[in-house]
């Protein structure tokens, strides 16, 4: 069975293609890409999806970022299967997942060393990211910010940290155990512009246009249905908004006996 470090199931031979293509439309800005001990990731940046879904001229909308060998069946134990292994993450961070995790983890993928010391150690404990996504674009003062997928919320207290008090950062996970931590410590957090929400970035509870800043780490290549995921991505966010993601992906086909293997996408 593949690695994730290295063949993510949970990134198919389209979302390569839609990689491709949004490059040649310019629909991403400038990428880094970044491989650091064990990690392998591809950040870049969407701004201004065109007609609402990254999509190019000629090629309809639902041709992309499905996984058809999937059923709904096959997609819900999928989601379930992530759940429990980011629960056991929540309970013991390392060994658990094929790449590194935690401070020196995030250290070697360039966040600053003030950022860490300023958020709880639980949560810096249980960094998960693949990539550091503020590389690419750091939210600004004032500005709204969703983090998909935030797990303990590490990403999100750096982003709570950037946008200020007169900013919002809003952290969505499908897994309690790991918001519990995120929840544990914003108590104690300085600032009153942060929460964390449970759901799926498959069906964001938020209204069109609420943020200026979607960032995602480590977490797409999770998702079963991924067309839905990029839509709501687009929706959710407002005229001129950016998408900044750390990611893993392939760019060639994977088996689909391993793409139906809940197992094979939750580590």
């Amino acid at each position: 069975m593949p690695k994730r470090s290295s063949r993510p199931p949970g990134v198919n031979q389209l979302d390569a293609d839609l990689l491709n293509e949004a490059m040649k439309l310019n629909l991403w800005g400038d990428g880094a890409g970044r491989a650091s001990r064990g990690h392998t990731s591809r950040t870049g940046r969407a701004t201004t999806p065109r007609n609402g879904v990254f999509a190019s001229p000629g090629r309809k909308d639902d041709d992309y970022m499905r996984d058809e060998c999937l059923s709904e069946q096959q997609a819900t134990e999928i989601r379930s299967a992530v759940r429990d292994t980011y629960r056991l993450v929540s309970k013991r961070p390392s060994g658990v997942l094929p790449y590194p995790v935690g401070r020196e983890s995030a250290l070697g993928l360039g966040y600053q060393r003030g950022w860490l010391e300023s958020i709880s150690a639980d949560v810096v404990e249980r960094f998960i990211g693949v990539g550091n996504p503020f590389e690419v674009r750091r939210p600004d003062d004032g500005e709204r910010v969703l983090d998909v997928g935030c797990g303990c919320g590490f990403d999100s207290f750096v982003a709570s940290l950037l946008v200020g008090a007169r900013g919002h950062v809003v952290g969505v996970d499908l897994t309690p155990e790991m918001l519990e931590f995120a929840r544990r410590a914003s108590v104690a957090w300085p600032f009153r512009n942060l929460q964390f929400m449970e759901g799926s970035v498959e069906n964001l509870p938020f209204e069109d246009g609420s943020f200026d800043l979607v960032i995602s780490n480590g977490v797409l290549n999770l998702v079963p249905d991924k067309d839905a995921a990029f839509r709501q991505l687009s929706r959710v966010l407002g005229p001129g908004g950016s998408f900044v993601a750390a990611d893993l992906l392939v760019d060639e086909a994977i088996p689909e006996e391993v793409l139906a293997d809940k197992d094979a996408w939750s580590h």
